[in-house]
């Protein structure tokens, strides 16, 4: 068997490892509001040496699970991608690992261009080329004060030497 097909194979039969992703210094968890919330802030996955970081939908939030900037649109953005920022980072990864994002928008026709501005200024200073995929949706979300939500993707390796010797 091929080094490819071996590396296949143990990918098809390895473990699937994962563990809820939190950072307490700038999201409290979910099930600590005062009406609890059942879901993690990310799920992480660790396949053979590639982690995948499922960041459920973020917003402006504190540390104690307020809603911060009521009735500012690009200061809630900030927050948020502030929060996600911080949730990476708990990981050992930064916005360069980003795959996808889908961002949550209950207004889409007022806010989308302040949105698409922010946007681009923060992927702008984060230096991300490529960027990641992305889709806009107007939506309602789970608090009237709350103008955005965003959810992310990342992905990045854990064990690179290790992935490199099984593709020679």
């Amino acid at each position: 068997m091929n080094a490819f097909a071996e590396l296949i194979e143990t990918i098809a039969h390895a473990p699937i490892n994962k563990r809820a992703v939190t950072n307490h210094g700038v999201l409290n968890e979910a099930f600590a509001y005062p009406k609890p919330s059942s879901f993690s802030r990310g799920m992480r996955i660790d396949l053979n040496g590639i982690t995948i970081l499922l960041i459920s939908g973020t917003a402006s939030i504190d540390e104690n699970g307020t809603s911060v900037h009521i009735g500012d649109f690009r200061a809630q953005m900030r927050r948020t991608f502030a929060n996600i920022t911080g949730l990476l980072a708990a990981e050992g990864c930064t916005w360069h690992d980003i795959v996808r994002t889908t961002c949550y928008l209950r207004d889409i026709e007022r806010d989308y261009e302040a949105f698409n501005e922010e946007r681009t200024a923060f992927y702008t200073e984060q230096g991300l080329a490529p960027l990641p995929a992305s889709t806009g949706i107007q939506a309602i979300l789970c608090r009237p004060e709350l103008l955005i939500e965003i959810e992310a993707i990342a992905m990045f390796r854990t064990d690179k030497a290790k992935a490199e010797s099984e593709l020679r």
